[in-house]
């Protein structure tokens, strides 16, 4: 068995389109919430949105290339050449075939379908994009990083190649089954994480008619995790990538370490659509199976980003699972919510939330969870609500959950 660790991080975000831009404002408390009037109008009952800003693909893709790739797949494509830029190795010297891309992908491309349906509804059939269909799929993101890594000589990655889609679990699952291919020593090197982009009025009515978004104008109210008046989440877009290998391999070529994945934990609920199960039961035993592969116990974790959505079930649901998970060592545990400042990245936010909870680690400090003023007594937790915190953390967990009952948990240490 290898130990596996994280030696190469980008991201696309509404705080940031680079790890030190966004790791700088994450931990200044800054807000990642615009308004959406000027693509959804005035009247539009959604009102916020963490959309990503002054992004510029042609960094990594060139405009004809551009015209046929989803949002989606651009924030993807440069998270994770970021990614293998920050790594500072191309892995020659790894089998082309145990070099791999899993990118976890909730949704897939909304803004090319909402689009084409429109041509197609005003036009006919044969006014529908040639590249359509392509262009949407969710596995595009990890298919396209591949050739895109290859093209621009960053490394071969011919391996395992492929999507996970479990709502907004979907690059926990990512990350954790990356982890697990390099642990079991099917691959060497893994590019893993997630990207999403569905900040569209069409999918903003969508969520909106189920009533998961807030439809507050106060961006410091609008996402506001564990607290008593929260009422929905805050849509967000980006990717968050990192490159994963063998411990051996890193020290081998001396590269910098972030941190240890350790332990990776996946359940489901088998109860609801879109609520999680009260009960909090499988929700717990994802966050037990990742703290135990880690060979760890519940008082060894010091830390956890949370799901944190800012919808009622939520949170609530969380923390009970929490409690089950960590029995009364939950008390003692620091918790936040990145949401509170990003809003929901969907298939994108564990992934976002994972490179978060490394750097947490690597550089002691735990984010402020924004935005909280009114304490909920059934969410009775320590959620780092007063300011920022320097802390020494040894051990954290990081949850997502999704619709459709899908838990998963990453168990991520500190490297020593």
């Amino acid at each position: 068995m290898n130990r596996v660790v994280i030696t190469g991080m980008g991201a696309v975000t509404p705080l940031g389109n680079s790890i030190d831009k966004f790791w700088e404002n994450i931990k200044a408390g800054k807000l990642g919430f615009s308004s959406i009037a000027d693509i959804a109008g005035e009247d539009f009952p959604v009102k916020l949105c963490g959309r990503v800003l002054d992004f510029d693909p042609e960094k990594w893709i060139n405009k004809k290339e551009l015209r046929r790739t989803d949002r989606f797949t651009m924030f993807a494509v440069c998270a994770a050449m970021d990614a293998l830029q920050d790594s500072g190795c191309k892995f020659e010297d790894v089998d082309p075939y145990r070099a791999g891309v899993i990118c976890g992908v909730g949704i897939g491309g909304h803004e090319s379908t909402v689009r084409e349906v429109t041509k197609f509804n005003e036009k006919g059939y044969d006014r529908v994009g040639v590249f359509y269909i392509p262009m949407t799929i969710a596995n595009m993101a990890a298919g396209t990083v591949a050739m895109k890594a290859n093209e621009l000589g960053m490394g071969q990655f011919k391996g395992d190649n492929m999507a996970t889609t479990t709502a907004c679990a979907s690059s926990t699952h990512a990350i954790g089954e990356a982890f697990r291919k390099v642990k079991d020593g099917y691959l060497d090197v893994c590019l893993a994480g997630g990207a999403e982009s569905t900040v569209n009025p069409f999918s903003l009515a969508g969520f909106a008619n189920m009533k998961a978004l807030s439809l507050s104008d106060d961006p410091t109210r609008c996402s506001v995790p564990f607290d008593k008046e929260r009422n929905g989440f805050v849509m967000g877009e980006g990717s968050g990538m990192m490159v994963l290998e063998s411990l051996d391999h890193a020290l081998a070529r001396g590269a910098k370490i972030y941190a240890e994945i350790a332990g990776y934990g996946a359940t489901a609920d088998a109860y609801h659509m879109t609520s999680p199960s009260p009960t909090g039961e499988a929700a717990a035993a994802a966050m037990i199976h990742a703290y135990k592969e880690a060979g760890l116990g519940a008082g060894d974790i010091d830390y956890i980003n949370a799901h944190g959505t800012s919808t009622h079930h939520n949170d609530l649901y969380e923390t009970i699972a929490i409690k089950l998970a960590l029995g009364d060592h939950a008390k003692d545990v620091v918790i936040n919510s990145t949401k509170s400042m990003t809003g929901h990245l969907l298939g994108a936010a564990g992934a976002v939330e994972a490179i978060v909870t490394a750097l947490s680690l690597k550089d002691g400090y735990v984010h402020q969870t924004m935005g909280y003023k009114v304490a909920d007594p059934e969410c009775d937790l320590d959620y780092c609500t007063e300011g920022g915190r320097n802390l020494d953390i040894k051990a954290a967990l990081t949850n997502n959950l999704g619709f459709g009952g899908h838990n998963a948990t990453l168990c991520i240490r500190k490297y020593e």
